[in-house]
């Protein structure tokens, strides 16, 4: 899948706070340093009216009394703002035309075939959903990532449309220019299971992420553990050491009780029954270590690999109804002296999936286009000739 996703960087959450502030009528000074945001009193906003120092970068505290108030992605101002911005407008409505811009796919673009003439004949208007998703994953060693990302399943359905969700981030960018929209008309019932759809999908273009950070936390978590296990053996190691004194203390005691006066035997008693006391205490520590060592370690690994668990938060912001053509574009190709035109299902992308003539083997953008002397022939097929 695409990754259709806006990292939440810090050039993105000072864009995005400076041109949500101003549409709420703020205005702003800006400064390498810091911004100060004047606060209107009739602006219906997060935060309080009058003057507020927003301070670029981390740092601590993040909010003061005094007005003061860090900008940064994991910043509580900018993470409010976020959640109120979703808050206002939690829905909307655009429109797609895909006669304008016709994308020409991968597996075309990367080979060495022309593209001479696109012709896009539209048949029907249909509907998909763009939900805007939150992305949060965080480890105990891993300093938590957060980015945005963008769905775009079709109404009716529920096919994913990843080119719509990227010509969606393009048309809704901070740096594009203001869009026009309206208000959906999809209702709860209908929305319901596409968003769940949208959030599976957000899943599994994440698999192959969250493979690889929970492989690196579950090798934190064996280092972790591993070093634990070492320590406890160096604590066995010194417990037998002490076991063994205190075996050899008892053991002169004794001969002391057998061999000398009244009063040093009396005395010699005495000192034994407590080196026997703790000698026990110490013979239980021993075998409860042991056991646990032998069994290795069940309740710390189970408490280590739990900290090193993956919190995963998939938080849908927003809903955007999308009205997007779907029809048929001709593609005329040309390699050399021959041509040849190729109809493809269109819908804001390509919507089939195109063989090798030859092989049979998907077209892709790792296996592109490289001849159409025989029919719409791979890459691979052109090398093995």
């Amino acid at each position: 899948m695409p990754d259709a996703s806006i990292p939440v960087t810090r050039s993105a959450v000072e864009q995005f706070t400076e041109r949500y502030l101003r549409s709420l009528g703020c205005s702003i000074e800006r400064s390498d340093e810091h911004w100060v945001v004047s606060v209107p009193e009739d602006t219906d906003a997060g935060i309080s009216h009058g003057k507020h120092t927003l301070v670029r970068g981390e740092g601590a505290p993040d909010d003061d009394d005094d007005g003061t108030k860090r900008l940064h992605p994991e910043s509580a101002f900018f993470q409010r703002l976020l959640r109120e911005a979703g808050e206002r407008s939690p829905t909307g409505k655009l429109s797609i035309e895909s006669n304008s811009d016709i994308e020409t796919p991968e597996w075309i673009h990367n080979g060495g075939v022309g593209v001479q003439n696109v012709e896009f004949t539209p048949y029907y208007d249909r509907t998909a959903v763009v939900v805007l998703f939150r992305v949060g994953i965080e480890t105990v060693s891993e300093y938590q990532r957060e980015f945005l990302r963008a769905v775009a399943v079709d109404a009716r359905s529920g096919d994913h449309l990843p080119e719509l969700a990227d010509s969606f981030l393009e048309l809704t960018s901070i740096e594009s220019s203001e869009v026009s929209g309206g208000y959906a008309q999809l209702g709860r019932t209908e929305v319901e299971p596409l968003l769940d759809t949208a959030r599976e999908l957000v899943l599994d273009g994440l698999q192959d992420r969250l493979d690889e950070i929970h492989r690196e936390a579950s090798r934190a978590a064996d280092s972790e553990v591993e070093e634990y296990r070492r320590l406890q053996e160096q604590r066995i190691e010194e417990l037998l050491e002490e076991h063994s004194d205190l075996s050899s203390k008892i053991s002169d005691l004794s001969e002391q009780i057998n061999t000398g006066d009244e009063g040093s035997r009396v005395q010699a008693l005495r000192e034994r029954k407590e080196l026997k006391s703790e000698y026990e205490e110490l013979d239980e520590t021993l075998n409860e270590l042991r056991e646990r060592r032998d069994g290795g370690f069940p309740e710390r690994q189970r408490e280590i690999r739990e900290r090193h668990a993956l919190d995963v938060r998939v938080t849908p912001l927003t809903l955007t109804e999308i009205e997007y053509e779907r029809g048929e574009v001709d593609f005329k190709l040309r390699d050399g002296d021959t041509s040849r035109t190729v109809t493809l299902g269109y819908g804001s992308g390509v919507t089939e999936t195109v063989r090798c003539a030859s092989c049979d083997r998907v077209l892709s953008e790792h296996n592109p286009l490289r001849s159409i002397s025989n029919g719409l022939e791979c890459q691979i097929c052109a090398k093995e000739q």
